[in-house]
């Protein structure tokens, strides 16, 4: 608990509310205590100087006539006392017939003796009490000194009345801003919680899991990223599933027709030499189709760590030529004419080895899946900044419902038809992979005599003079 967000902010917001409260306290008393003494110092040194001029052109004070001047003078104080150079009294407001004559052994007389001006004021037990005490001089002679004395108590009840006042305040200040310090440090926790919760979940692989923080703020927006993280972290994670998955049956397949014939093999010791011939030919068929599905799942893996690829400026035409020599063989095979079309200038920044799987793959398909006698009409030129490759087929095309996914990988049309003709429905997901890296589109159609149209578009590039092409 003592490492809870939620404690740390509201104590430290308390304590910042704490400590401006106490200032709140202290410097506002203080300031007026500061300005009482002030006041009062400017008053009872009027009163001082009053006294005490009133007396200076005497050499020696005589009691009957300080006390007339006394009379004369009205003055507001609580006591005040003259004394003569022996400090003895000549005068005391107090008790002015009991004084008079003896000794007023106060340390403030016999500093202004000596010719310095006094005056400490203290508050006390709710009371303002102030002291201050003057020479009296005659030219440059001291005859005396006078002491005042005050005992203020109506100044005194402002203070204790204003600091009571400013206490219940800070003390109903202190309760609202705990309640509210709690609250919004609750509030806030909470929010942070919300997200640490789905953070947990999710580590555990509860990637269904999403965190539910309100708001427009920053907390808001963390969340919301946070939920757009898993949304990718959940979809990369089923494409993973999906893709072990899919990869294991595509490689299973394979691997139990070669088993299967070698058990065959194993078991008959009589088998004649056209069987096991046929046998071993199974056998090396099945084995190209695995080598051909692990080269393709080597590419989806390069594609997916995004690795980087040399792209040079390089000639299409020369990139279809070299895939239609090694694709004419199986165009024989199926009585299947090629029609090609190249352009000029058809040159493109990108990397050959990329260029060449999407062309071979394209190609191929449009042979493999087409009709018997058909024909494949190839065509490759630039237009609008982009050289435009098309592979036209005269097959039985694709249903419409499934043309939105043949892009997806391990997904076929045909799944029986396919397995016997040897796809792994690897090959159209590579294409697209390729395309999108070199900045280019790829789509399929419907061709309205029946078949299926490949439009692949890549940025054209524009060779300076001189500059050599691949």
């Amino acid at each position: 608990m003592r490492y809870s967000v939620q404690l740390k902010y509201t104590a430290s917001y308390i304590i910042l509310i704490a400590v401006i409260l106490v200032f709140m306290n202290v410097f506002p008393i203080a300031r007026i205590r500061d300005i009482l003494f002030e006041s009062k110092y400017m008053s009872m040194q009027n009163q001082a100087t009053v006294v005490a001029s009133s007396m200076s052109a005497w050499t020696i004070l005589y009691p009957e006539d300080v006390g007339k001047v006394m009379d004369l003078l009205e003055l507001d104080m609580t006591r005040l006392v003259i004394v003569d150079t022996d400090m003895k009294i000549v005068y005391d407001s107090f008790d002015n017939e009991g004084n008079v004559g003896k000794y007023a052994l106060f340390s403030e007389l016999s500093t202004a003796l000596t010719g310095k001006d006094i005056f400490y004021s203290k508050y006390l037990n709710g009371t303002l009490i102030s002291n201050a005490a003057a020479p009296v001089t005659s030219g440059n002679k001291i005859i005396g000194a006078v002491y005042i004395y005050d005992y203020e108590i109506e100044q005194a009840r402002f203070i204790t009345a204003l600091q009571s006042d400013l206490t219940k305040v800070s003390v109903l200040i202190a309760v609202i801003t705990a309640g509210l310090a709690f609250f919004f440090s609750k509030m806030l926790t909470d929010r942070i919680k919300s997200i640490l919760k789905a953070i947990k979940n999710v580590r555990s692989g509860h990637y269904f899991y999403r965190a539910s923080v309100k708001g427009k703020d920053e907390l808001a927006e963390l969340g919301n990223e946070f939920n757009t993280l898993v949304n990718r972290l959940q979809k990369t994670e089923d494409m993973r599933q999906r893709f072990v998955s899919d990869a294991s049956h595509e490689l299973k397949t394979p691997l139990a027709a070669i088993r299967l014939l070698t058990d065959s093999i194993v078991q008959n010791e009589n088998m004649e030499k056209s069987t096991l011939r046929e046998f071993i030919y199974d056998i090396g068929r099945e084995a190209e189709r695995l080598s051909r599905i692990t080269e393709k799942l080597l590419d989806l893996t390069r594609i997916d760590n995004h690795a980087t690829p040399v792209n040079v400026p390089t000639d299409m035409r020369r990139i279809v030529r070299q895939a239609l020599m090694l694709l004419e063989s199986l165009a024989k095979k199926r009585n299947i004419s090629l029609e090609v079309q190249l352009g000029e200038k058809c040159v493109v920044m990108a990397n050959a080895d990329d260029i060449y799987q999407v062309v071979f793959n394209i190609v191929e398909n449009a042979i493999k899946y087409n009709n018997d006698n058909g024909s494949v009409t190839i065509l490759l030129f630039v237009s609008d900044e982009d050289v435009r490759f098309i592979v036209d087929d005269t097959g039985v095309g694709i249903p419409e419902d499934e043309m939105p996914f043949i892009f997806d990988r391990f997904y076929r049309v045909d799944k029986a038809r396919n397995s016997e003709i040897g796809g792994s429905g690897l090959g159209l997901s590579i294409v697209k992979d390729m395309v999108i890296k070199h900045g280019g589109t790829v789509e399929a159609s419907k061709r309205e005599h029946g078949g299926t149209r490949f439009e692949v578009k890549i940025p054209v590039y524009h060779t300076a003079p001189g500059e050599k092409i691949q």
